[in-house]
């Protein structure tokens, strides 16, 4: 299309030749004539002068760069309209594979798509526009919104609900039994887990999530939460809205976090605490204890983050710190062998 009819489409406006024809979107050090790249940072403007572009989505014209801009508020969005106008193709349902099997008194809604080697179980509710790729497995008295995209090898457990719009990627686990034990003499008896899982609507789950039952009641992921792969989240955990979870997050049964939190890669949570709305967990830390709302923290054990960064500029020290005490401890030593004398 040409970049006039692109910028339509992303209520830009265009600094330049709006009659260019935009081919594909590319990144910056990779763009040739045709692409559209786009700006997010002044960082990579070095790299902006060396491209090849056409043209570029950014927040304001960069002068002395000649290109033709299509200026927006958020590049970053921009960006991501573009790449689903330019390259994300209509769904068109299959309907029912024959080599899927339908239990009993499934209901299935209109334009679905439901692949080979495909198990839905009874009383399974499948909502409309949803697409289940194969090798899935959809347990008992599962309930799965609309417009959903299940991929392949995913397995959702009895008496779990799935919202609108949810994006579960392959190999998840969501509804396997919490890790929940009662130590009788030397035995560590199960205690049952006989709860669900609530996902709300707009939630996105990574490839290898594990997302546990409750022993009883529900785990839930508040919506529009996004998880990354490979997170582990255990029985009764509430997560609030909006939240990001990064990769390889671990987090303990019954935890209860607010709206909008986010916790960085390998982020590991102690169980039955309570995590704010609006925190920020730095990468690697570990939480202990309960976190008020609108904090950020780091390390292990989890501190305010500028406490964190100060301990941080410490440490790289340790080494030249602990040179002059040594050199310090031999001074005192001689000035009180010199006293003695």
């Amino acid at each position: 299309m040409t970049l006039k009819e692109l910028a339509e489409l992303l209520n830009g406006k265009i600094i330049g030749n709006p009659d260019i024809e935009i081919k594909n979107i590319a990144p910056i050090s990779e763009a040739k004539n045709g692409d559209i790249t786009f700006l997010a940072s002044n960082r990579y403007i070095d790299a902006l002068k060396e491209s090849n572009a056409s043209a570029v989505i950014a927040r304001e014209a960069v002068a002395g760069i000649p290109r033709t801009f299509l200026l927006v508020e958020n590049p970053y969005y921009a960006f991501a309209r573009a790449l689903e106008i330019f390259y994300q193709k209509p769904c068109v349902p299959i309907g029912v594979s024959e080599g899927a099997h339908i239990g009993k008194d499934v209901i299935l809604g209109a334009a679905i798509s439901i692949y080979p080697n495909t198990y839905i179980a009874d009383r399974a509710h499948i909502g409309d526009n949803t697409v289940i790729y194969p090798g899935s497995y959809i347990g008992e008295d599962v309930k799965i919104g609309n417009n959903c995209i299940i991929y392949p090898n995913v397995v959702i457990r009895e008496n779990v609900r799935v919202g609108d719009n949810v994006i579960i990627h392959a190999g998840t686990v969501i509804g396997a039994d919490g890790f929940g034990y009662v130590q009788v003499a030397e035995r560590h008896y199960k205690i049952p887990q006989v709860g669900g899982v609530i996902i709300e609507d707009d939630v996105e789950i990574g490839a290898n999530v594990t997302i546990d039952r409750a022993t009883i009641g529900f785990t839930v992921i508040g919506k529009g939460t996004k998880i990354d792969n490979l997170v582990q989240i255990a029985h009764n955990v509430r997560v609030g809205k909006g939240s990001l979870i990064v990769a390889q997050v671990g987090i303990g049964g019954s935890t209860e976090m607010g709206n909008g939190v986010v916790l960085a890669g390998q982020v590991g949570v102690k169980d039955h605490i309570k995590i704010g709305n609006r925190v920020m967990v730095g990468a690697q830390s570990g939480i202990g204890h309960d976190i008020p709302d609108g904090q950020a923290f780091s390390g292990t054990p989890a501190i305010p983050h500028k406490d964190w960064l100060k301990a941080q500029a410490i440490f790289s020290k340790l080494p030249e710190v602990i040179k002059s005490i040594r050199e310090l401890e031999t001074k005192v030593k001689n000035l009180e062998g010199e006293v003695k004398k």
